[in-house]
């Protein structure tokens, strides 16, 4: 059996508390599939620096000095994790036969990486880490991510319930990934449309091993959104359906108008004349902010920017 050569992909950004506490952690894990020989001795730990202000780079070089399994590039600025997490996918793609993601913080069971591969072995091309509970995240932030998977789901994402972006994926699957152009990214919701056969392996999630979650609620909130309307057009189609409920109403409304005038039982008052001017103005301001954002992601795909700009590597050290 051919050893897949293995690279575990780790965005990191503002990490220089947490990076020399689990980096040991990964090569342990590297080593011991290898041991098992499950994965080749070629096998690496990639990290990518996301323009981290603090002394993250400066720690992976020293690490890709101190033992060669670690390798890292940096990008020129920070573009957010969607798209440091893409450049180091796009980087191994070449570089391996398989690639693994995940965090740096420690949160997901870098252990479930072993049975990642054996489902690797036994045929499947993507293989997801789904979280099997979540008792260490606040009710409201537990209560959030779920609301978000099932609200993704129905708008018609194609997206795996409570899954990140802890996944193995192999070249194979990135090297038609790659063909996906757009700007606009949320990985966890695009790996599925790829295809190819899939299945999933479930971890409990612990507590952040040190540091801080870079990710607070407004983040968290703007990835949500970019998620749908990235994923879905169904928000505008579920803004088509409320116009026509609202025009439907209004000539209902504007039937009986004419009924009372007739009848000669029209009252004069400002009370449901300014009510239903809010209700009416309320929804045409909601509407054209979604129809915004979706106009504004347009603007943006057109420019075609790079997604992410590499401004060095460790390998140019040598």
């Amino acid at each position: 059996m051919n050893k897949p050569v293995l690279y575990i992909v780790i965005p990191c950004y503002i990490e220089e508390e947490v990076l020399p506490i689990t980096a040991p952690e990964f090569k342990k894990q590297i080593d011991s599939m290898i041991a098992d020989e499950l994965v080749s001795k070629d096998s690496k730990v990639m990290f990518v620096n996301d323009g981290s202000r603090d002394k993250t780079w400066g720690i992976i070089k020293d690490l890709s000095k101190q033992d060669p399994v670690f390798k890292g590039i940096c990008l020129s600025r920070n573009r957010g994790h969607q798209n440091a997490l893409l450049a180091g996918l796009m980087e191994a793609k070449e570089l391996s036969d398989i690639t693994i993601s995940i965090d740096c913080d420690g949160q997901d069971d870098i252990t479930a990486m072993t049975q990642m591969v054996k489902e690797y072995h036994n045929g499947c091309e993507v293989v997801y880490g789904v979280r099997s509970k979540r008792e260490t995240d606040t009710f409201m932030k537990r209560f959030t991510a779920e609301s978000f998977y099932k609200l993704l789901a129905s708008m018609g994402a194609e997206v795996v319930f409570n899954h990140a972006d802890y996944r193995l994926v192999s070249s194979k699957v990135l090297k038609e990934f790659a063909n996906f152009k757009e700007v606009n990214i949320f990985l966890r919701g695009m790996i599925p449309l790829v295809g190819f056969k899939s299945t999933s392996v479930y971890y409990e999630r612990h507590e952040r091993i040190a540091g801080e979650s870079h990710y607070p609620l407004s983040k968290m909130l703007a990835l949500a959104f970019d998620g749908i309307t990235s994923l879905s057009i169904k928000p505008i189609r579920i803004i088509t359906g409320m116009g026509i409920i609202v025009a439907f109403l209004s000539f209902i409304m504007l039937i009986y108008t004419f009924i009372r005038y007739f009848m000669g039982a029209t009252i004069e008052g400002w009370a449901s004349t300014s009510s239903i001017i809010c209700f009416l103005s309320g929804i045409q301001l909601i509407s054209l902010g979604v129809i915004g954002e979706y106009i504004g992601k347009i603007y943006m795909e057109t420019k075609a920017r790079p997604r992410f700009i590499i401004s060095e590597r460790t390998d140019d050290q040598e």
